[in-house]
């Protein structure tokens, strides 16, 4: 008898926009743990680059504060404008979902996050 796998058969690109390393490091880890291509930016100006260049991009999980010309809310808007098919996760430990001004269809999940909550949006979410 074969085990089921949990992960997708799919591997869909899962874009990570974190300027903390460590925590870009574990996002990232959670990603691949997860199944999925893992894709690294440290701040939305990289990742904007990145999306111009690729196109197996499926979901971007972002955080809020970071440096640079834009922060994770703003990215998030600009995704949903310039890639609309693209999956979006909000994440910050500073504001609540409440308190921004985020794409309709886009996830907020507050830090701190379980794996297992930010696996689960991802797999609903690419699939």
């Amino acid at each position: 008898m074969t085990q089921q796998s949990t992960y997708p058969a799919v591997q869909a690109a899962v874009l990570v926009v974190e300027d903390e390393p460590l925590l870009r490091m574990l996002a990232v880890d959670i990603v691949e743990d997860a199944g999925f291509v893992a894709i690294e930016a440290a701040d939305a100006d990289a990742a904007v680059r990145i999306l111009e260049t690729r196109s197996d991009v499926g979901l971007v999980f972002t955080d809020v504060d970071m440096p640079g010309s834009m922060k994770g809310d703003r990215l998030a808007a600009c995704v949903r404008l310039r890639w609309p098919p693209i999956r979006l996760i909000v994440t910050s430990g500073h504001c609540l979902g409440a308190d921004l001004t985020l794409p309709s269809d886009c996830v907020f999940l507050p830090k701190p996050y379980a794996a297992s909550n930010l696996i689960g949006m991802m797999e609903r979410m690419l699939h």
